[in-house]
């Protein structure tokens, strides 16, 4: 198993130059704004992208990216298991940005929504939904509940279903041709 570390937001900086960049987090939020010279390979495409991984490891340090740097150190460990090394950074793109760091966007994109955002409108429009509705008829109330629930067990659990379920969507998913273009790149 390769060592994992990690790097604050100035240590990454100072060594930017040297390090390949690779942002786990959605397309949406690595469209928003990202380390300059990033990759984005989301989290969930990972296994797909080990081998191209590996040869870009073997040229250099990774530094592995996300909103907050937990998808990040998530990855991490997964590479870890494959024997390559990689760093987190601490505290993510949100303390990167913070410190007043550059960030970068897709020239002529809009900036597309972070996916707590998303998933801040998705649970309290079901939430307000389940409690309109309810007014007519009650057992809608559920609606309202179970999102409740949903987002207490989300808490306790530090997961999120439902932010699951909206990585999926279109505007969440990278183009196959986005991600190839990606992996070339590293593998070269």
């Amino acid at each position: 198993m390769a060592p994992t570390t990690a790097l604050t937001t100035d240590q990454a900086n100072a060594r930017l130059h040297e390090l390949t960049v690779i942002d786990v987090r959605t397309p949406g939020e690595y469209a928003s704004g990202h380390l300059p010279g990033a990759h984005n390979i989301p989290l969930d495409h990972l296994d797909t992208a080990l081998p191209a991984l590996k040869t870009a490891a073997d040229r250099g340090d990774l530094l592995m990216v996300c909103a907050s740097g937990a998808r990040s150190a998530t990855a991490c460990r997964r590479l870890a298991d494959h024997g390559i090394t990689a760093a987190t950074l601490t505290g993510g793109t949100t303390a990167w940005t913070q410190l007043g760091h550059d960030t970068h966007r897709p020239a002529g994109t809009r900036a597309p929504w972070a996916m707590d955002r998303q998933v801040r409108l998705a649970a309290g429009s079901l939430v307000l939904t389940g409690l309109l509705t309810g007014q007519r008829w009650n057992a809608a109330r559920w609606l309202s509940a179970g999102v409740a629930g949903g987002l207490v067990f989300s808490a306790l659990t530090n997961t999120c279903g439902m932010a699951k379920i909206l990585a999926k969507l279109p505007h969440n998913q990278p183009k196959a041709t986005d991600l190839d273009a990606t992996l070339a790149s590293l593998a070269d």
